[in-house]
């Protein structure tokens, strides 16, 4: 008589908010499809769902706490688990449905949750592979395309901005061994990423925590430092396999200026993602951030020298309490002599438990809007014309889509996923996702560049 072999449960997963936490998700799918649960595209084919929170922004937890809502409504069996963790008595009066809440990065306490839940299919015909340890397991479970991969080095913050909520959340820093991160690089290489993105909450402080103790890797001893983990990933490059190491997250340390080198050796993508926020020094200094916006922009034009093709990215907040016309003039002026590639702004608002929310002279909401269009405004022509300036050139493109038209969609250096620019391409039939090629650039608009496969 044949064995009727039981039928796996099945997990839906809802990732909100940033990279880190769609990292967590992808180690907690990992986990359990090692431990025997398939994973449902959608509610009705989940036996329980996973809602992996974001609580960064009121308008963030909002957005989670619809999506909360909307896991029961269609589905009925519900966990929370991510930043959102810490108020689970606010979650439970709202949704007192939800069958458990963890915090975020606590990831057996989610699967030990699942487990009840819906308890693991038993069988020896599957239960052939022991268990593994969560970084192992979760390659399989990729939520991004097979050809970029997030790489966190570390977890939490030892900064106390005032307007951030981040350490309440995740802690301080915790950074992950060089050697357990390399593996893990390798893995992905491996497996087919073409794109390494290095990610934390504070990537210039990874090793501190651990007095940047060293490991041995491949016969070498490697720091826990940013210069030094940085290096070794840019060994997993090679002529017949390309692969690109974007660092994220960067806070403008001194020693940030060990890693540009490293750029115009080709070891590491030259780009970098820093948090500005600001350039006022009152307002800085509000915000609880070094007010060394002078010197910042000497480095910039420093970095700028050792390595031409560097692109700098940044985020900035308009409209925090206190400043005034001329803080934010100051911020133009400055954003004018920085020239950045990549800019993002947001208006600042409110979040329950930053210290931020105490702070006298909140701007009113028409001035923040006002001052946003601005800024906008003008670092959109800042990267229109930095954008002109590459009409003409051949710069190397990796590949996110191609369609059945001859057209494909890609990125430069310069563009990280989802937030950044693309490459529109034409002629390009033949390449595939993960390609990385030579472009020529015909034309370009405020965001965008238009070429053909040299």
């Amino acid at each position: 008589m044949a064995t009727i072999l039981p039928t796996p449960p099945k997990v839906g997963m809802v990732s909100l908010g940033c990279p880190k936490n769609l990292v967590d998700s992808e180690r907690i799918l990992g986990k359990l499809r090692s431990d025997g649960y398939g994973v449902s595209p959608d509610y009705a084919g989940a036996d329980v769902v996973l809602v992996n929170t974001c609580g960064f922004l009121d308008s963030a937890k909002e957005e989670s706490l619809e999506a909360i809502g909307e896991a029961i409504a269609e589905n009925g069996r519900v966990i929370v688990t991510g930043c959102m963790g810490k108020e689970a008595d606010m979650i439970r009066a709202r949704f007192p449905q939800v069958l458990a809440i963890t915090g975020a990065h606590q990831y057996e306490q989610v699967v030990s949750a699942v487990y009840e839940a819906a308890p693991p299919a038993r069988s020896p015909y599957l239960d052939l592979v022991p268990g593994a340890a969560v970084e192992e397991t979760w390659l399989a479970d990729k939520l991004t395309p097979r050809h970029y991969s997030y790489l966190k080095i570390s977890e939490g913050c030892n900064h106390r901005c005032s307007f951030c909520i981040i350490p309440q959340l995740r802690g301080d820093l915790v950074s992950r061994r060089p050697d357990a991160i390399l593996r893990e690089a390798e893995k992905l290489v491996q497996a087919g990423t073409r794109e390494l993105l290095v990610i934390s909450q504070d990537t210039s402080a990874y090793g501190v925590d651990i007095k940047h103790l060293p490991r041995a890797w491949h016969g070498n001893e490697v720091r826990a430092h940013m210069t030094d983990l940085s290096a070794a990933l840019g060994t997993l490059s090679t002529p017949e396999t390309p692969v690109w190491v974007r660092l994220h997250y960067v806070y403008p340390y001194p020693h940030v200026d060990q890693v540009i080198p490293l750029m115009a050796q080709g070891l590491i993508t030259p780009y970098l993602d820093i948090p500005f926020q600001h350039a006022s020094r009152d307002v800085l200094k509000r915000m609880r951030r070094p007010a060394n916006e002078a010197k910042v922009l000497e480095r910039i034009h420093k970095w700028r020298d050792i390595c031409p093709d560097i692109a700098i990215r940044s985020t900035f907040v308009v409209g925090f309490p206190g400043e005034t016309e001329a803080d934010f003039q100051y911020l133009m002026d400055w954003l004018t002599e920085a020239q950045l590639d990549r800019v993002g702004a947001f208006r600042f608002e409110p979040v329950e438990g930053a210290a931020a929310n105490a702070l006298p002279d909140p701007v009113p909401e028409h001035i923040k809007e006002e001052r946003y269009a601005r800024l906008m405004e003008l670092t959109a022509r800042i990267s229109a014309d930095k954008l002109a300036a590459k009409v003409g050139r051949t710069l190397p493109v990796i590949i996110d889509e191609v369609d059945d038209e001859g057209g494909a969609t890609g990125r430069s250096q310069a563009d990280a996923p989802e937030i950044d620019g693309h490459v529109l391409l034409r002629d390009a039939g033949g390449l595939a996702s993960g390609d990385i090629v030579q472009v020529t650039i015909e034309d370009a608009d405020e965001h965008d560049l238009y070429g053909v496969p040299a």
